[in-house]
C-alpha cells in the first residue's frame, strides 16, 4: 500500500511506503543493495546485466539521498552494499581489461552473502522501529489549520526564575477548522514552526528519556495534516474550545493527531507549552527554555513537587482560557476573533497534564467538561469537581501504582456531575499521545493497539464525550464508550 505524504523538505515530495516506513528513494537503495548481493548467485548469462543495473540504481539513489539527507536507518544498508559492490563488479572490470575472471567458491562466498543480507535487512527493521511518523487523515468535514501564539500574564511572576520582573509566559498552539487549502499546500511541520525548532524539541525529548537524539531523527522530519495559518472555515459558526496540557516534560505538539481529528470535527484545540516544565520551549524571540522539573527519586518529595508543578499548570490553563475568551470577544485581534465559543469549553491533559486539567476544573467553573488521559490526580481532592469528566486509563496490571485507581476513583465519585472511567485493554501510558506513530511497537511502551488504532480509539472516545457534553448531542454515551473497554459510570445520585 502506498501513502503519499506531502513534505516540503528540501523542496521535494517523498513517498512513504506503509509497512516499510521508507521513502521511494530509500526503497531503491534497499533493492539495489539486495540485488548486488543476489547477483553473485545468478546464472552467468544474467549476472552482468543485473550487477550493472543494481549498481547504477544503488549509486544514483545514494547520490540523491546524500543531497536531501540520509537517515541513520540506511547506514547498515549502505554498509552491506559497500561490501558486496566490489565482488559484484570486479568480474565485469576484469573481463573488460582482459584479465581472467575470478569468483570465490560458493562455500567461501555464502557466509559473506549472508552477512551482507543481514546488514541490509537491519535497515528496514530500524526504519520500521523508528519511522518518520505518518499522521492519520482527519475524518471530519473540516480541513485543519494551525497557528502558534505566545501570551504573557502580567499578574503572575515566573516562579522558576529568580528575576522578580519575570512574568509567566506560555506558548499555545491552536488547531482549528479551516478552509480547504490548495493542492500541494505545505503541511505544518511536526514539533515546531521551523525545522530548527522541531530538531531542538526532538533532541530535548530524546535526552529527557535517555535516548540518543539520532534514534528519533525521523520525528522532526515529519509533517502533519494541518496547514499553518490556513484561513478559518467560513461555516460552522462559533466553535467549542478544548484546552490541552501535555505530560511531564511533554510539549504542546505531543497529541497532534488527536488535536487534528478534533479540529476536523469543528472544535478549536489549544495546546500549551509550560516553560521550565516542557522539555524545550522556543519563544518568539528565539530563546529556548529547557525543563527544570526533575524527579528526585524520593516518592514523598516527588509527590510534593508534582503538586506544585500541577498548580502552575492549572494556572496556565486558566490564564489561556481568559486569553481565548478575549480573543473570542474581539479584545485580541486574530483570525479566530469572533469564532470561539468560550461558553462551551473542555479542559484536557495527558499524564501530569490530566492532573492539571482536574485541578483547573475544580478552581474554575468556566470549564464545562474534563478529560483526563491516564493522569495521576496530584494535589488536593477538594473542592469537588462539578463538570462531567472522562478519565481514560491504560490497562491495569500488577505494576500499576496501587494509589492510582483509588485516587482517581475518589475524584470521580465526588463529582457532582456524571463522570466516566474507561480502561482500554491493550493501552499503555503512551497510547494516549502520538508516541505509537514513531516509537518501536513494544506493548509495554506504547501498548498493543497498533500505530493507527491507538489514535483512532482515543479520538473516538473523547469525541463522543465532547459531542455529548459540549454540543449536547443525544445518544447512548455509555454504550459508545463501553465498546472500547471496561467502563465505570459515576452518577451524582450514586454518590450521596
Amino acid at each position: 500500500m502506498w501513502q503519499r505524504v506531502p513534505r516540503a523538505e528540501h523542496g521535494r515530495v517523498t513517498e512513504n511506503i506503509m509497512g516499510l516506513h521508507m521513502s521511494l528513494l530509500e526503497v531503491l537503495v534497499l533493492l539495489g543493495a539486495v540485488a548486488l548481493v543476489v547477483a553473485r548467485w545468478l546464472p552467468p548469462a544474467v549476472r552482468p546485466g543485473v550487477s550493472i543495473a543494481a549498481g547504477a540504481v544503488f549509486v544514483l539513489s545514494v547520490i540523491v539521498l546524500s543531497v536531501v539527507g540520509i537517515r541513520w536507518q540506511l547506514l547498515p544498508v549502505l554498509a552491506g552494499a559497500a561490501v558486496a559492490l566490489p565482488f559484484a563488479l570486479s568480474p565485469l572490470l576484469r573481463r573488460r581489461t582482459g584479465r581472467p575472471s575470478w569468483r570465490a567458491r560458493w562455500w567461501l562466498a555464502l557466509p559473506g552473502s549472508v552477512a551482507c543480507v543481514g546488514l541490509i535487512a537491519t535497515g528496514p527493521v530500524a526504519a520500521w522501529a523508528f519511522p518518520v511518523p505518518v499522521f492519520p487523515e482527519p475524518s471530519g468535514r473540516f480541513a485543519v489549520g494551525t497557528r502558534v501564539v505566545q501570551w504573557t500574564d502580567p499578574r503572575r511572576p515566573e516562579t522558576f526564575t529568580a528575576d522578580p520582573h519575570d512574568r509567566r509566559t506560555v506558548v499555545v498552539q491552536l488547531w482549528y477548522p479551516a478552509q480547504k487549502s490548495p493542492a500541494g499546500a505545505q503541511r505544518a511541520r511536526y514539533l515546531g514552526r521551523t525545522e530548527h525548532e522541531a530538531r531542538t524539541v526532538s533532541d530535548a525529548l530524546a535526552r529527557a528519556v535517555g535516548l540518543p537524539g539520532f534514534l528519533v531523527d525521523g520525528i522532526p522530519r515529519a509533517h502533519t495534516r494541518s496547514v499553518f495559518n490556513a484561513p478559518v472555515a467560513d461555516r460552522g459558526g462559533r466553535f467549542p474550545v478544548v484546552l490541552f496540557s501535555p505530560g511531564s516534560g511533554g510539549v504542546r505538539t505531543q497529541n497532534t493527531a488527536w488535536a487534528e481529528e478534533l479540529a476536523s470535527h469543528g472544535y478549536v484545540v489549544a495546546a500549551l507549552d509550560h516553560p521550565y516544565d516542557s522539555a524545550a520551549v522556543v519563544l518568539a524571540d528565539g530563546r529556548t527554555i529547557h525543563t527544570k522539573t526533575t524527579s528526585t527519586g524520593d516518592r514523598d518529595k516527588d509527590d510534593k513537587l508534582a503538586v506544585g508543578w500541577t498548580t502552575v499548570r492549572g494556572a496556565d490553563l486558566r490564564f489561556v482560557l481568559t486569553q481565548l475568551d478575549r480573543l473570542g470577544r474581539g479584545e485580541i485581534a486574530g483570525p479566530l476573533t469572533g469564532r470561539l465559543d468560550t461558553g462551551r469549553v473542555a479542559v484536557t491533559g495527558h499524564s501530569m497534564g490530566g492532573a492539571a486539567a482536574l485541578q483547573a476544573a475544580r478552581q474554575d467553573r468556566r470549564f464545562d467538561a474534563v478529560i483526563d488521559l491516564d493522569g495521576y490526580p496530584h494535589g488536593p481532592a477538594s473542592p469537588s469537581l462539578h463538570q462531567p469528566t472522562l478519565a481514560l486509563t491504560q490497562a491495569i496490571t500488577p505494576a500499576t501504582d496501587p494509589q492510582y485507581l483509588p485516587r482517581l476513583t475518589k475524584a470521580l465519585e465526588c463529582d457532582t456531575a456524571t463522570s466516566y472511567r474507561l480502561t482500554i485493554p491493550g493501552a499503555a501510558h503512551l497510547t494516549f499521545m502520538d508516541g505509537p506513530l514513531y516509537l518501536p511497537p513494544v506493548p509495554s511502551i506504547v501498548g498493543s493497539l497498533g500505530r493507527t488504532e491507538s489514535a483512532r480509539v482515543v479520538a473516538a472516545t473523547t469525541l463522543a464525550f465532547l459531542d455529548t457534553t459540549l454540543r449536547h448531542q443525544s445518544g447512548d454515551l455509555p454504550g459508545v464508550l463501553s465498546a472500547y473497554g471496561d467502563l465505570s459510570v459515576y452518577r451524582p445520585a450514586d454518590n450521596r
